[in-house]
């Protein structure tokens, strides 16, 4: 194989470099019929190479691998297979590649193709297909798989009512202006049986898309390295603690979002089920949440938990948010992630169905899911915490994701 490299200096056109390159191959693997000394061959060689501008053979034997450069053009002259042995002419080498031979082109297929066919193969299929996407820690792999579960949301589409409703007299509702529209609130607890939670999503629930709800994303099933229990539901005994957070959506005088952080105190205690309260503080309505906690028996945080919010949203409207943003995330920025690639065969697998028209109360609630999943390494997140915030006169939500691994037996 004859290459020539043209550098950024040089001159030539590419159409004089390729006829350059072509007739430097037809001389130099030009055989003459009668039998020549290897000398003369190495004379024959250097003449060539003289015609061409190259000085000096020496450099350029034609051994396996030779490299020269003049006149910002390189030359590169490189054998295949074959004996090694510079000595011998180009006829005489062709002759001992069949015994000794070297691959000169390649062609690749998916490594899954070598399972076709065999029985069982579908979860190594899928697992190899997941590591060569994502391309996990080596260290981290198993803890990685155990979690690529499929994943739903709860509660499911099913139970969602969609068709005409109750009067909601009655129901918890919140005003954020005195002619304003009325928000209702669903205080319907969601559970996930003892799941990992993976995500979370405000949702305009309803004909009418006026009813707010939370709603879980989580695992299809516990991985198996895994055993939950029953862990505290958070409410704050003292409402003076919570006050503070208090914080507006539009009028001062109208209904309230507390914006107080949700968690607990213990690193290996993982969301389990979430439900909205409205209290009253005085004449006015307050929107919280809370979350139930189950603990993960035999585990261990192997990082600092992180908080995540609403990509569409930066700009705080409040200064507790800002504070509690400045406290918990800092200056931690990101790279830009590559869009997901959905693979739900769902029906819906972008959520319920929503109104035809977009809902009135929608301009006070941001419903951008909020979830990691196998694109964000390394790739077991988990919901150990949330909180509402008040960002541009909506609710949206700042969720806390951790990582946990099992403390395997020495």
């Amino acid at each position: 194989m004859l290459y020539m490299k043209q550098m950024h200096s040089s001159g030539l056109q590419p159409i004089e470099l390729q006829q350059k390159l072509k007739e430097l191959a037809n001389k130099m693997l030009l055989e003459e019929t009668q039998h020549k000394t290897n000398y003369d061959k190495l004379n024959k060689s250097e003449k060539i190479f003289k015609e061409h501008g190259l000085a000096s053979m020496d450099m350029f034997q034609t051994s396996s691998y030779s490299e020269v450069e003049f006149q910002d053009i390189k030359f590169i002259c490189k054998r295949k297979g074959g004996k090694l042995n510079s000595n011998l002419s180009h006829s005489e080498w062709c002759q001992t590649v069949q015994s000794e031979p070297d691959v000169i082109s390649m062609s690749f297929i998916p490594i899954t193709s070598l399972l076709s066919g065999v029985n069982g193969s579908g979860y190594l299929t899928h697992a190899i297909n997941l590591y060569l996407r994502y391309k996990p820690s080596i260290d981290e792999l198993h803890q990685f798989l155990e979690f690529q579960l499929p994943k739903q949301w709860a509660p499911v589409f099913g139970e969602l009512a969609l068709g005409p409703q109750k009067k909601q007299q009655n129901s918890a509702s919140l005003q954020f202006s005195f002619m304003g529209p009325k928000l209702y609130v669903n205080t319907t607890p969601v559970y996930v049986d003892k799941k990992p939670v993976t995500g979370l999503r405000l949702y305009l629930e309803g004909k009418r898309g006026n009813r707010l709800a939370i709603h879980l994303q989580h695992l299809s099933s516990l991985p198996k390295a895994f055993q939950l229990e029953d862990g505290p539901s958070v409410s704050v005994s003292d409402p003076l603690s919570e006050r503070k957070y208090y914080e507006k959506v539009q009028w001062k005088s109208c209904s309230h979002v507390c914006t107080a952080p949700v968690e607990v105190d213990d690193d290996v205690s993982i969301v389990t089920g979430a439900h909205f309260e409205v209290g009253v503080y005085g004449l006015k309505k307050v929107l919280l949440l809370r979350l139930h906690f189950s603990k993960l028996i035999g585990a261990k945080a192997i990082k600092q938990p992180e908080w995540d919010g609403s990509p569409g949203l930066a700009q705080k409207s409040g200064i507790i948010s800002t504070f509690i943003s400045t406290r918990f995330t800092g200056a931690q920025k990101h790279a830009p992630q590559p869009a997901n690639v959905n693979i739900n065969s769902a029906l819906y697998p972008g959520g319920p169905p929503m109104p035809s028209q977009p809902p009135k109360v929608l301009q006070f609630v941001d419903t951008t899911e909020m979830s990691r999943g196998p694109q964000d390494l390394p790739g077991y997140w988990v919901v150990s915490g949330a909180r509402l915030i008040v960002e541009k006169g909506k609710i949206s939500l700042k969720v806390k994701y951790s990582l946990l691994t099992m403390i395997l037996p020495d």
